[in-house]
C-alpha cells in the first residue's frame, strides 16, 4: 500500500511538472565582441603592459615595438631632403644677367631704329641690333626652360622623399600598440623582450561590458520577435540561480539552420531554428560562455 501511494505521488508530481509552463522562450550562451591584436611591425617587443584579466581603454597605448631603425631611416631621409632643397636653383638670380643684356640690346635696337629713320645710320646696324635681341631672347628662353626642368625634377625628388617619410611615420606609429576597444584581456600570446613579426598575435581582447545572448527560436516564435524589441534575459549560474537583465534584440538571422545539439528551444522537435542576438549591458557578473535564458 505504501509503495502504491509513493507511485501515485510521483505520477502526480510528474504530471504537475509536465503541465507547468516554461519560464523561458529560448536558451543560449553569452558572447562578446572579441578582437585579436596583432603586431603591425616587426621588431623586439620592448613593452607589453597587459595581463590576462586586465581592463584596457580604447586608444590607450599598451605596448611598444623597437623603433630605432625606423627613426634612423627617417633622419637619413630628412637629411637627403635638405640636400635636395639646397640644389634648387634661384630662377630669378640665374636669369638676371641675361635679362639685363636683353634689356640693353632692346634699347640699342630702339636707338638704331630712330637713327635709321632719320638717315643717320645704315640699315645694317639696325639688322645687327635686331639679331642681337633675338639671340638673347632665345638664350633667355632656353635658360629659363632648363632651370624650370631642374627645379621640377628636384621638387619631384623632394615629394618622393616626403612620401617615404610619411610611410616611415606610419610604420613608426604602428610600433605603438594601441587598444582597439575598451574591454578585458582574455589571452596573452607574447612577452616583453620577444622578437615579433608582422601579423603575430599579441593578445586577445573582448568587450565584456556589452554582451550578447545568442539564442535560437523556432519559426512559430519568429513572428513575435523583431529587431529593437525589449526582452528579459536571465543569466544562469546553475542550481536554479538566475539573475535578470534587460535586453534588446539586436539581430535576427535571415536564414534558418538545423538545431544545434547544445541548444534547447521551446519546440524541441523542431529541426530548423533561427539565431537571434540580444544585447545586454553587463554588470560584471556575466561571463563569456555562460548559459542564459530568454523571455519575450
Amino acid at each position: 500500500m505504501k509503495q502504491l501511494l509513493m507511485l501515485a505521488s510521483s505520477a502526480l508530481l510528474l504530471a504537475a511538472c509536465a503541465n507547468q509552463e516554461k519560464e523561458y522562450d529560448a536558451t543560449g550562451t553569452f558572447e562578446a565582441t572579441e578582437l585579436t591584436v596583432s603586431a603591425q611591425q616587426s621588431g623586439t617587443l620592448l613593452q607589453l603592459s597587459v595581463e590576462e584579466g586586465d581592463s584596457v581603454i580604447q586608444a590607450h597605448e599598451v605596448g611598444l615595438i623597437d623603433t630605432t631603425q625606423l627613426w634612423l631611416k627617417m633622419e637619413q631621409l630628412r637629411a637627403n631632403r635638405l640636400v635636395i632643397g639646397s640644389q634648387k636653383p634661384d630662377l630669378q638670380k640665374q636669369v638676371a644677367a641675361t635679362r639685363q643684356q636683353l634689356l640693353k640690346a632692346r634699347h640699342e635696337q630702339q636707338r638704331y631704329q630712330e637713327l635709321v629713320a632719320d638717315g643717320a645710320a645704315p640699315a645694317k646696324m639696325l639688322d645687327d641690333a635686331t639679331s642681337q635681341v633675338q639671340v638673347l631672347q632665345r638664350q633667355l628662353d632656353a635658360l629659363t626652360s632648363t632651370l624650370n626642368t631642374q627645379l621640377s625634377t628636384l621638387s619631384s625628388q623632394q615629394a618622393a622623399t616626403d612620401v617615404q617619410l610619411s610611410q616611415l611615420q606610419d610604420q613608426l606609429q604602428k610600433c605603438h600598440i594601441m587598444a582597439p576597444i575598451t574591454g578585458n584581456v582574455l589571452e596573452k600570446y607574447a612577452q616583453q623582450g620577444e622578437f615579433v613579426a608582422t601579423g603575430k598575435p599579441l593578445f586577445k581582447l573582448a568587450d565584456t561590458h556589452h554582451m550578447f545572448l545568442r539564442a535560437y527560436i523556432t519559426s512559430a516564435q519568429l513572428q513575435n520577435v523583431r529587431v529593437g524589441q525589449r526582452v528579459k534575459v536571465f543569466a544562469d549560474y546553475g542550481r536554479q540561480q538566475l539573475k535578470e537583465y534587460a535586453g534588446v534584440v539586436s539581430w535576427i538571422s535571415s536564414q534558418s539552420e538545423f538545431t544545434p545539439k547544445t541548444i534547447l528551444t521551446d519546440d524541441e522537435r523542431a529541426d530548423l531554428v533561427y539565431a537571434v542576438k540580444v544585447a545586454v549591458e553587463n554588470d560584471g557578473y556575466v561571463k563569456i560562455g555562460m548559459y542564459g535564458e530568454l523571455k519575450f
